[in-house]
């Protein structure tokens, strides 16, 4: 058996939904405030972390989340050598939350075709999963001196797949040339990184550089959760600080994606700063249309409150019945908000309807992600807040008297 009070602002709920008050316009108002707030709140939290976790994997995925390499790294990709023993790998892949450990190779270099030329860095891997999955053309190198490109530097450079070109070295003012026969053609939609790497085996790239056996530019380690990256991180640094390199040379120096890519993570992070403060427009806007809504109920139901109070019931009885009409309102908004975001986000993540330039964006097209625990936590937020904000206007009942309406009808 319900509460009373619950019970009453049911029959005035659903009631007033089927008849023509005067309520009705300013409560369909308040209505679409909470829709279109919490449409817009969940669009941009799936957007925001679309965007993150997209731009994340594309820059792991030509670099790894974590790179050990020598300490004598430029921040370039000319690195200095590193001997990475068997053992060591075993050692790097062998840490909580870590996904794979492998060794990479890196070079720039230049292609040049008969008419133009295009610089570029040669990287040398073993680990295929990323590339594997954005291949458009062709497929990955099975044979030696074999390359992929991606389809920036095809359209700029006129190469299709099983054309030769010839990529350029400089080692110590003398240029070495070395024929690749070109096997795939990949498309990540990060122009930044696209129209730069070019992908060979690490054979390739060892041979190239002319190292022995073990020895490579560094390993790139991969974690199986984002949120453990730092923590992951200051674990191989402890485990590799001051420490040389299996022939006693190089010592190992330890890097995140982050401090590979400062200027890429920066603007990441200023898109939390924008969830925010969207986040807090929407909360006040959403609110602003349920008091006006919870107003117009109160002085819509003024004869009602009159009544109640001639009865024996008090204040805070007869505010409860108005905050749990208003709650009835918020919980309909919030259920048709989330129901158009999810369905608009779904249609984008589906079918990629918004593009994007991404030589400016880093995609070509609005990435989605759908962060349950965040929606989840957005929506009981939105509940409360509103809930909170309604304390204030239901004082207005405290004012009215019995005798006054009473005296008025």
């Amino acid at each position: 058996m319900p509460n009373p009070e619950i019970k009453i602002a049911n029959r005035l709920y659903f009631s007033q939904e089927g008849a023509e008050r005067h309520s009705r316009p300013a409560v369909r108002v308040a209505l679409a405030g909470i829709i279109v707030g919490v449409v817009v709140m969940i669009l941009t939290l799936c957007i925001v972390v679309g965007f993150k976790q997209t731009v994340t994997q594309k820059v792991a995925g030509f670099g790894a989340h974590i790179q050990v390499v020598s300490f004598d790294n430029n921040n370039t990709y000319d690195l200095q050598p590193i001997e990475v023993s068997d053992s060591l790998l075993l050692r790097l892949g062998s840490y909580d939350h870590v996904r794979k450990a492998a060794p990479f190779i890196t070079k720039p270099g230049m292609l040049k075709t008969d008419s133009a030329f295009h610089g570029i860095v040669l990287k040398g891997t073993d680990y295929w999963n990323f590339f594997r999955h954005n291949i458009i053309e062709g497929g990955l190198p099975t044979q030696p001196n074999q390359i992929i490109i991606s389809q920036t530097v095809s359209s700029q450079l006129q190469l299709q797949v099983g054309d030769g070109v010839y990529a350029y070295f400089v080692d110590d003012n003398d240029v070495r040339a070395r024929r690749f026969t070109i096997c795939g053609i990949y498309d990540t939609g990060f122009g930044q990184f696209d129209e730069l790497f070019v992908i060979t085996t690490l054979r390739d790239a060892r041979r190239l550089q002319g190292w022995e056996a073990n020895t490579y530019s560094g390993v790139e380690i991969l974690v199986d959760d984002i949120q453990y990256l730092d923590e992951t991180a200051d674990r191989i640094y402890f485990a590799t600080v001051n420490k040389l390199d299996e022939n006693g040379y190089q010592c190992y120096y330890v890097q995140t994606l982050q401090e590979q890519n400062p200027a890429i993570f920066a603007w990441l992070d200023l898109l939390d700063m924008n969830v925010v403060v969207i986040i807090i427009l929407m909360l006040l806007v959403a609110g602003f249309n349920i008091v006006s809504g919870l107003i117009i109920l109160i002085l819509d139901g003024i004869q009602l409150i009159g009544t109640l109070k001639a009865l024996g019931a008090d204040n805070s009885f007869v505010r409860r019945v108005f905050l749990w009409q208003a709650a009835l309102l918020i919980g309909k908004g919030v259920l048709y908000g989330n129901s158009i975001a999810f369905i608009l986000a779904s249609i984008q993540y589906k079918f990629h309807l918004i593009p994007l330039e991404s030589a400016t964006y880093y995609v070509s097209y609005v990435p989605i992600a759908f962060p349950w625990g965040w929606i989840l936590a957005l929506n009981g937020l939105t509940i409360g807040v509103s809930l909170l904000i309604l304390l204030l206007p239901s004082m207005i009942i405290t004012k009215i008297s019995p005798a006054k309406v009473m005296h008025f009808e």
